[in-house]
């Protein structure tokens, strides 16, 4: 399938990005939209959450959902897709599942593990710290995924959220900033070379340029590195100095 973008229209003249997040999420439109450039516009598609990318049955059920949303979108004639969902995005190897969509729609695609990774070693960083909303199984889960991609993780901690199951993960976009904001901190380790902070419903961006600052390393986000990837995908060079060392021109 042929690429359907084209720069002549009213919105989006610079690009159009797709963009797949689970069902309770609000924190990625909210943060894309607070960093996205003059004409660039983004278009949002709603899918069922994959924690598992584990078993069979689990990649089966993700690759069916993405393939649909995947198509969905490409409908609109769009640059890049991207698909916002850290931990349903976290499959080995990770380009296989932004491969699947790119077949299935014609168009460069991303998604969020895979978007961390690129942000990792665009920044030449291989020890990490790790704050996450999540409980231990998924945590685990996100360290085996890096290790696996050549990163190692000196600490990680989360809040344990969906701990009694999936119902409660639209309490990660409700946690309050300041506590956020403590959580980031109190992951750090004296060798990480970088914070990552992941999910793309747990609200941090703002918080991004004065964490840098005072932990003098880089700050990753799951929204702001899918976001970089994304912009990047569609040939967007711009550069922003609010949201990160990822984001700035030396990258």
């Amino acid at each position: 399938m042929a690429t359907l973008f084209s720069a002549d229209t009213t919105y989006g003249t610079r690009a159009k990005l797709g963009l797949i997040v689970p069902p309770t999420n609000t924190v990625n439109e909210a943060e894309w939209q607070a960093m996205v450039p003059e004409g660039v516009t983004f278009h949002v598609a709603r899918m069922p959450l994959h924690a598992d990318t584990l078993s069979t049955e689990g990649k089966k059920a993700l690759y069916s959902d993405i393939e649909k949303s995947t198509g969905d979108l490409a409908q609109a004639g769009l640059s890049v897709i991207a698909y916002g969902c850290t931990s349903g995005s976290m499959v080995q190897p990770f380009e296989q599942l932004s491969n699947f969509m790119s077949d299935a729609s014609g168009i460069p695609c991303v998604t969020t593990a895979g978007s961390i990774v690129g942000a990792l070693n665009a920044l030449k960083v291989k020890k990490i710290s790790i704050a996450t909303p999540y409980h231990e199984a998924l945590n685990n889960h996100e360290v085996e995924f890096l290790a696996g991609n050549g990163f190692e993780t000196l600490q990680i901690s989360g809040l344990g959220i969906g701990v009694a199951g999936p119902h409660e993960y639209i309490e990660i976009a409700r946690t309050q900033i300041n506590k956020i904001k403590a959580h980031i901190l109190s992951v750090d380790h004296p060798d990480a070379e970088a914070i990552l902070v992941s999910c793309t419903d747990f609200p941090s961006l703002s918080l991004i340029p004065e964490l840098e600052e005072e932990l003098r390393k880089p700050v990753i986000s799951s929204n702001q590195a899918m976001f970089w990837a994304a912009l990047r995908a569609a040939g967007i060079k711009d550069y922003f100095d609010d949201f990160g060392i990822l984001l700035t021109d030396h990258i």
